[in-house]
């Protein structure tokens, strides 16, 4: 059923002034405009709502019942318009992203620094959480994008791939494996490791790289966070796997990331969106800052290390 509710309001706005000079003055209408959309409010509800003659308008029995009735589906969507405005408003003030927490730590901050010039006035809200988490805040519309670990099984979700990212083995400067131009998983045998939990993307994609061998590795420490087992590394306690870009070798001289081959392994970091929900011109603007930061970031790695998806 379709409601006339240009019909309605020109109703209302009669009803209480008693004119129709006086309604059509604060709708802004001619009075000819007024009367034809009262004439089709009448015409589709089969009844006359208003009596006029040369000095007064008054409401018929028809109208009198359907006053109250009009006055509260009018005033409903009023406020139906005002709360989607401010929702509208909100979202416009405000940016969520989703982020893996060793993007978010090292390479975010300075995007984010270039991106408050443009839109000083956005808050941006990150939500840095594990891939999985953050493929679901996208799906459900909770986050704009995400910055993750592009995922073959996310078919409901556009992929971007940005880059090609190495795992590396991470120990301390004077290790004798730091100096190595590369290091082979076998050569890690026997030798004190830490791994990410089983419920981390990192450790799934570590473990189907390595298949049957990895029962063959000295797991002697479990963590749940990257930034855990970069600590225990630090400390001397043992060595780590760790993707390339989840560690500042600038902000920690005593480390270092020796790549690891046979098997090499890698996974890819991208962006992924809802094709529902198209961005917002911020959400545009940061996604364009976050694809140039990797770009650079591919560049200035070493070939062998990362390699930028076309």
């Amino acid at each position: 059923m379709r409601i006339d509710f240009l019909g309605l309001e020109a109703f209302l706005s009669i009803a209480e002034r008693g004119s129709f000079h006086g309604a059509a003055a604060h709708l802004n209408l001619s009075q000819t405009a007024l009367s034809h959309r009262m004439r089709k409010l009448e015409d589709d509800l089969g009844v006359k709502l208003f009596t006029r003659t040369t000095r007064q308008v008054t409401l018929t029995p028809a109208g009198l019942e359907l006053l109250p009735r009009a006055r509260q589906m009018i005033d409903a969507l009023s406020a139906s318009y005002d709360a989607l405005r401010r929702q509208g408003r909100e979202r416009q003030a405000r940016l969520t992203i989703g982020c893996l927490p060793t993007i978010a730590t090292y390479y975010l901050p300075p995007i984010l620094l270039e991106f408050s010039a443009t839109y000083p006035d956005i808050t941006v809200h990150i939500q840095d959480a594990a891939a999985g988490q953050i493929a679901d805040f996208v799906q459900k519309g909770e986050a704009e994008f995400g910055i993750t670990i592009i995922s073959a099984n996310r078919w409901d979700l556009d992929m971007r791939p940005l880059l090609r990212e190495p795992y590396v083995l991470l120990c301390q400067a004077s290790h004798p494996l730091a100096t190595r131009p590369q290091v082979s998983w076998a050569e890690l045998e026997g030798v004190p490791l830490v791994r990410i939990s089983p419920q981390a993307a990192n450790r799934a994609i570590i473990d189907d790289a390595l298949g049957s061998r990895r029962e063959f590795m000295t797991w002697r420490y479990e963590v749940q966070h990257v930034a855990t087992a970069v600590s225990l590394v630090t400390a001397g306690v043992a060595l780590t796997v760790v993707p390339r870009l989840a560690i500042d070798l600038a902000g920690a001289p005593g480390l270092k990331a020796v790549p690891i081959v046979n098997p090499g392994v890698s996974r890819i970091v991208g962006v992924v969106s809802n094709r529902a929900n198209p961005l917002s011109p911020a959400g545009e603007h940061l996604l364009k800052l976050v694809a140039q930061r990797f770009r650079r970031e591919g560049e200035a790695a070493a070939p062998t290390l990362v390699h930028e998806i076309h």
